[in-house]
């Protein structure tokens, strides 16, 4: 599967803790293993990001992507859920 980030996640990464950069990449390791995997929480969203699905990252912080096709996926945000949903 090829994996993606857009053009403003990848500037928000530069800004978000590294502890939390770092449990991301960690979590792309297992999405790349199994997307559906339990402990990644994979769902799809609705409302303003209908289309896209979500994961777990840690507790609080979520990743939102948009699968392109079968083998593509972009991610596009990366913040907590209160910010991504509040």
């Amino acid at each position: 599967m090829h994996i993606a980030f857009s053009s403003s996640l990848n500037k928000k990464i530069k800004k978000i803790p590294t502890k939390i950069v770092d449990k991301f990449f960690e979590r792309l390791e297992i999405f790349k293993k199994d997307i559906f995997s339990p402990i990644l929480n994979n769902h799809k969203l609705h409302a303003e990001y209908e289309g896209c699905s979500s994961i777990n990252v840690t507790g609080n912080f979520r990743a939102i992507f948009k699968h392109v096709d079968d083998n593509h996926v972009v991610f596009s945000d990366l913040d907590t859920h209160p910010e991504l949903y509040g």
